[in-house]
């Protein structure tokens, strides 16, 4: 009898448990099929004294205020892996896939090319430094042009180019 009584209890309590669950709506994750142009699409971090942007979008923090120094893509990597960027390490070179997503093709009158609403300062480089590689060149690697086009294309890894360092996601080193 205790045993069956304790076995309806725990059955009941895991109902619960199972219909609250059920019952609470999901939380929107960010995910890159989906588009937000919208004034919040990006959010300053106060946990991170504000010197980190949360994307909506992709769901990447990246630093609010790149650097302006400019970096080999070795030193680069060095730069954003050694960060402690809002108190916080993680930081690394973002693929060029992700640093691209920054870009606005929308707004390529007006430079920088980012989104009209965002809260990025010091952007100020033409060319910016991602991780990624070149297929045709292991030498070379690929940057992301925010002042002139908004383009990407690749240079030899020994030119001089600033870092914009990211935290989250996947990341990628080779294409």
């Amino acid at each position: 009898m205790k045993r069956l009584c304790s076995l309806a209890i725990g059955l009941g309590v895991l109902a619960s448990v199972a219909s609250q669950a059920s019952a609470a709506p999901p939380k929107p994750v960010p995910t890159w099929s989906q588009r937000n142009d919208t004034p919040k699409r990006f959010r300053v971090l106060a946990a991170f004294g504000g010197e980190a942007v949360l994307d909506g979008e992709t769901g990447l923090v990246w630093e609010q205020s790149p650097s302006t120094s400019t970096f080999t893509w070795t030193s680069a990597h060095f730069h954003c892996n050694s960060s402690a960027k809002g108190g916080r390490q993680g930081w690394r070179l973002p693929a060029i896939q992700e640093l691209a997503s920054l870009v606005d093709p929308a707004n390529l009158a007006g430079a920088p090319h980012l989104p009209p609403v965002h809260p990025f300062s010091n952007v100020t480089a033409t060319f910016y430094w991602s991780s990624t590689t070149s297929a045709v060149d292991p030498a070379m690697a690929w940057y992301v042009d925010f002042l002139d086009e908004g383009d990407v294309g690749f240079d030899v890894q020994s030119s001089s180019f600033p870092a914009w360092c990211v935290r989250g996601g996947q990341g990628v080193d080779t294409q």
